[in-house]
């Protein structure tokens, strides 16, 4: 069983910044993909940004340029640096691990940016 729990959301102003962590417990991450998705109020859950574990990275088109995905396998957590944050960022953003074992989601972190 793997636990996710995302940390570091927040209220910014629009062109601010912030990064998000989402820690991993119970298998070592290293050979899942791992992502980030949001869901806006009255929006469905749509893919932001994925690493898998060759390292190949993608991003939803809304967030190139501005959005980076990591992750450090010593310390079993991925992150998503966010930077020139748009009111159209504003979400609940969860983590996301796929693997062998199957798919697991955190509980989620609030973004809201504001004009």
């Amino acid at each position: 069983q793997v636990q996710l729990v995302e940390s570091g959301g927040g209220s910014v102003q629009a062109g601010g910044s912030l990064r998000l962590s989402c820690a991993a417990s119970g298998r070592t991450l290293s050979r899942y993909a791992m992502g980030w998705f949001r869901q806006a109020p009255g929006k469905d859950r749509e893919f932001v940004a994925r690493i898998l574990s060759d390292g190949t990275i993608y991003y939803v088109d809304s967030v190139k340029g501005r959005f980076t995905i990591s992750r450090d396998n010593a310390k079993n957590t991925v992150y998503l640096q966010m930077n020139s944050l748009k009111p159209e960022d504003t979400a609940v953003y969860y983590c996301n691990g796929v693997g062998a074992s199957g798919g697991y989601w955190g509980q989620g972190t609030q973004v809201t940016v504001s004009s």
